[in-house]
């Protein structure tokens, strides 16, 4: 009998959408042959299956549906509560085995701030940084001696862009703070690096982790916001126009993030390069997967078709 799969997709944040198509690719490429596969969409109301073209309920309580009971998840959902921690404890505490990482390290790296925390005593480089609350006191003049200008303004948990700003000028630092909390609230505030902006992939790939092409992002924006990233506003180039030198310390830093968080299943990361130096950014333990998304191209570049690299995700969740 074939593992049934459900593939969860949805959540609870302002990335819902895109993980509806992300789910979508999913289900559209999982292998058939060996697994008996179901869309699963999470929202805060209700979580819905799909069976035979109709959505039904959800049972929470056991996860299952008309008698129906899932041998293993596919973690499609980007955000809360797919990629916080939340919905990994939930599987947990039922037996469910699911892609991708821990509930414990999923609620660190979703927290942007206390990932940085976590990596910087091990010699991975990075910006200058601020974390604020909606409590705190803003202190503009503060955050521009300890960070200068221009400089970022981000949501610390949220995704694809959502809640970031660059900020130029003093009287606009207030508008980006205003911003990041719509979507959290925790703030990250960081120095402005220049250079090369890439993302790459780190993932498990036949029990091996497997760093794959990095994508440069050369972008219309100035930053690789979230019109950047779906609606076409920038160009990736896999693989990125790096040096030999900027290549190797790429490759190191990124298995390095990996390793030292103790990443299982897919990952992407994102640096800035300083000179040959790789200034890490934050990582994603469930990344984009739709058509225009990072991590396909770079799997694609490695020879690993979106077939190969579900069922390799499936196969190490069951297994783990």
């Amino acid at each position: 009998m074939r593992p049934r799969v459900a593939v969860i997709m949805g959540g609870y944040t302002s990335e819902h959408n895109i993980s509806m198509k992300s789910g979508a690719v999913v289900m559209a490429h999982i292998d058939r042959d060996a697994y008996e596969v179901y869309a699963v969409h999470i929202d805060k109301d209700v979580w819905l299956v799909e069976i035979n073209g109709n959505w039904k309920p959800i049972d929470i309580s056991e996860f299952s549906c008309d008698d129906i009971k899932f041998d293993v998840v596919f973690n499609a959902v980007h955000g809360a509560p797919g990629e916080n921690g939340e919905i990994q404890k939930y599987f947990d505490s039922l037996g469910i085995p699911y892609t991708g990482c821990s509930a414990q390290l999923s609620s660190l790296t979703y927290n942007k701030y206390k990932t940085l925390e976590f990596l910087e005593p091990h010699g991975i480089a990075m910006a200058k940084r601020i974390v604020l609350t909606a409590k705190d006191t803003i202190n503009t003049d503060e955050i521009i001696s300890k960070l200068g200008l221009p400089c970022f303004v981000k949501a610390n948990q949220a995704g694809s862009s959502f809640g970031v700003s660059k900020v130029h000028k003093k009287e606009d630092l207030s508008m980006a703070i205003e911003f990041a909390l719509k979507e959290d609230n925790t703030i990250l505030l960081e120095s402005f690096l220049e250079g090369t902006e890439v993302s790459i992939g780190v993932i498990t790939y036949k029990n091996s982790v497997r760093v794959l092409a990095p994508t440069e992002i050369v972008t219309e924006n100035g930053f690789f916001d979230f019109s950047a990233k779906y609606e076409g506003k920038s160009a990736e180039i896999t693989p990125a126009r790096l040096t030999e030198a900027q290549h190797d310390a790429l490759q190191i830093s990124a298995k390095k993030v990996y390793t030292t968080l103790g990443m299982k299943g897919l990952s992407r990361s994102d640096f800035i390069f300083v000179g040959d130096t790789p200034h890490f950014l934050e990582i994603n333990t469930v990344p984009g997967l739709t058509e225009e998304s990072l991590l396909p191209q770079q799997a694609k570049h490695a020879g690993i078709s979106l077939k190969e690299l579900f069922s390799n995700a499936l196969v190490e969740a069951i297994e783990k």
